[in-house]
């Protein structure tokens, strides 16, 4: 399991239907929207 990097819900990457590439790394998200802001500002969630 992962987690979400937007709303912190643990997510099961295996069954994972939203995932992004960002800079060499996959993230898994739990909904479209939470992918949708992730990549508007992918620096805000991570690191």
């Amino acid at each position: 399991m992962t987690i979400d990097p937007v709303c912190k819900i643990e997510v099961d990457e295996k069954t994972a239907k939203f995932k992004s590439e960002y800079k060499g790394e996959t993230y898994y998200f739990c909904a479209p929207g939470c992918k949708k802001a992730f990549e508007e500002k992918p620096d805000g969630y991570v690191g």
